[in-house]
């Protein structure tokens, strides 16, 4: 007979609210119960979708855990709050489920990772496409000598977000607030998945894979962080170069090219989509399957599953973070480098998505492929 886990929702509106369907979808299966939501003010009753019951709600996230006997914790909280939320969850003895970024500076980064391991508890960082089948499959085709020696893997990003979405939360567009680190950048944060599983399909995902970070960061909006920047990480097994927006002129779909002597591998991670291309095949294109993060967490305590993205997978993308947050401010584009469009209330900069689309083609950072924007690059070790 299959066990329900109880679960506790830290941080149920905003990003929140996709966890709580995810979590109404896996109820509806009879994998888990949501016995408890923790939020500052609580949830009214429709706010929380039919079929969840009504869960005990606090903002005391031990309390609330104590009181539920819940087994599993989903925070989905501001950046800054994620280490000392985890570790309150991990004494406990209660496994966690960590919306990415997990932390917001790598000294936080160990504090709350070796301090999961301490408690052992399972930990899963939120990057989603991680649980994609696809990225074994590309990792076995690179295995396999598919496209030939790998050169490196660039990966590309043009979204576009209004200025609304600056003012979704306190945090929002901050590198930091109240003296604490929050370094919510378009690739510490919306773009985030693009860095780290670009890192993930060349299997450099921990930290001592890292040899060298150069970062080049920008901004067409009013904020603290950068929105639209891009960084190029150094590995024993080739560079990693990741450009990113939140100005296109024409959103898309971000992907991960991974470059051959003998072809290429294209990854839509966002929709598992692969296409194989190599010397002497047609193309190639595949869709996989993806395995939900929280679906595994479950499997993890029921069945002693392996995790598919725990703390220290998550090394190498803490790494990039860490020389974001070290970097200089994000530099200020002159006026003449964005426009706006009115219409949709958002900056666009001109030329952005061709340029971030050159960069993950040719492994180039913005002020190497001709933008006179960009500032001098900088190195960090």
């Amino acid at each position: 007979m299959s066990t329900t886990v109880p679960i506790v929702l830290a941080g149920a509106r905003g990003h929140g609210r996709w966890h709580l369907g995810n979590i109404h979808r896996l109820q509806a299966k009879g994998a888990v119960r949501l016995a408890g939501i923790c939020e500052l003010t609580p949830l009214a009753d429709e706010e929380i979708p039919d079929g969840l019951g009504t869960p005990e709600q606090s903002a005391d996230l031990g309390a609330l855990l104590d009181a539920t006997g819940a087994r599993i914790a989903v925070i989905c909280t501001p950046i800054p709050t994620h280490t000392d939320l985890a570790l309150i969850a991990a004494d406990r003895g209660v496994h966690i489920l960590l919306e990415k970024p997990p932390t917001p500076s790598y000294a936080e980064f160990r504090r709350m990772a070796d301090g999961v391991a301490r408690a052992s508890v399972g930990c899963q960082v939120g990057f989603q496409s991680l649980g994609s089948h696809a990225v074994p499959a590309i990792r076995r085709m690179i295995a396999e000598g598919a496209i030939g020696v790998v050169r490196g893997v660039g990966g590309a990003g043009a979204w576009a977000r209004d200025e609304a979405y600056y003012r979704r939360a306190p945090w929002a567009g901050k590198r930091r607030l109240n003296g604490d680190d929050v370094i919510d950048g378009v690739l510490t944060n919306p773009l985030a998945h693009a860095v780290a599983t670009s890192l993930a399909v060349l299997g450099t995902t921990r930290a001592e894979d890292v040899t060298g970070i150069e970062t080049e960061l920008l901004r067409a909006n009013d904020i603290e962080s950068d929105d639209t920047s891009c960084v190029r990480v150094a590995t024993a097994l080739g560079p990693v170069t990741v450009a990113a927006t939140l100005c296109a002129e024409q959103p898309g779909e971000p992907y991960v090219l991974v470059h051959g002597s003998a072809g290429r591998i294209t990854y839509w991670y966002k929709q598992d989509r692969v296409l194989l291309q190599r010397a002497g095949h047609g193309p190639e294109e595949t869709e996989y399957e993806r395995t939900d993060l929280l679906e595994n967490l479950v499997d993890h305590v029921t069945t002693g599953a392996d995790l598919l993205v725990e703390p220290e997978s998550t090394g190498a993308f803490m790494k990039v973070v860490e020389a974001i947050r070290l970097a200089d401010d994000p530099a200020a584009l002159p006026a003449d480098a964005w426009r706006l469009v009115p219409e949709e209330n958002r900056r666009i900069v001109p030329g952005i998505d061709s340029l971030v689309a050159a960069a993950a083609d040719t492994l180039g950072l913005y002020s190497e492929l001709g933008a006179s924007w960009a500032p001098p690059k900088e190195v960090s070790t």
